[in-house]
């Protein structure tokens, strides 16, 4: 039987855990849930994740170009996206973009995010997918949907969803896709994917077979991947 993973959380890298931190609670209304130095964790009402990982040295995205690529966003559910998006503002966000019933903003460490319109959200704000940009959106969606479990619900010219377990990942389809090259300072993850497995061997050989390529680490409890579009991600025990 092929071992699948189960997807934690997207884990996004600053100078400043605790201003993205403080940011993003204040924003979202999610409740921290893990603080241990270099690694914060808030979760929302729905049980969902997102993590900030400190990393002194990080070099910010610069929105919407590929020489210093967003890699990695967050889309947002809010029901009213021009109030939320005021508020980000007064708390320190940069406003980039409108779209039809989105706006695309920068928070503290420079990582683009959308909120987006949604009717009955309520007054705390909901994860609707982290999402990943991609040379060939669908492909990466087939690697990550086997790896974790998920089902492929979408697939477009603009890019793909998966789904699963009340979470979902979208792959948006990107021209002259630059990939990060871990851990090359010059060319930094933004963000990175953390997938819980039980077999951390198991876990491998299936990543490896799907087409990951094996990222040096020497730490015991997790490994490094990087996927077929050069993203890494962590196989996590």
């Amino acid at each position: 039987m092929a071992v699948t993973g189960r997807l934690e959380l997207a884990a996004f890298d600053a100078p400043d855990i605790k201003r993205l931190e403080e940011f993003y609670t204040a924003l979202t209304g999610w409740q921290t849930v893990r603080d241990v130095g270099d690694w914060i964790t808030l979760r929302g009402s729905d049980g969902q994740e997102i993590a900030f990982q400190k990393a002194p040295d990080h070099v910010p995205p610069q929105w919407p170009g590929q020489d210093l690529p967003q890699q990695v966003h967050l889309d947002l559910f809010v029901e009213d996206h021009e109030a939320a998006a005021k508020r980000a503002e007064e708390l320190g966000a940069t406003r980039l973009a409108d779209g039809a019933h989105w706006i695309t903003l920068a928070d503290p460490a420079g990582h683009p995010f959308d909120l987006c319109r949604k009717e009955g959200v309520g007054p705390e704000m909901t994860l609707f997918a982290v999402t990943i940009d991609a040379p060939d959106a669908v492909g990466l969606a087939r690697f990550y949907a086997a790896l974790m479990g998920m089902e492929l619900t979408y697939e477009g010219p603009e890019g793909a969803l998966i789904a699963g377990d009340g979470k979902s990942v979208m792959f948006q389809q990107i021209a002259k896709y630059t990939p990060p090259r871990w851990p090359d300072p010059s060319a930094p993850q933004q963000a990175h994917l953390d997938i819980h497995v039980d077999d951390l061997d198991a876990g491998e050989a299936r990543a490896l077979e799907l087409g990951a390529t094996r990222l040096p680490n020497e730490e015991k409890d997790f490994r490094v991947f990087a996927d077929p579009a050069g993203h890494p991600f962590c196989l996590t025990a």
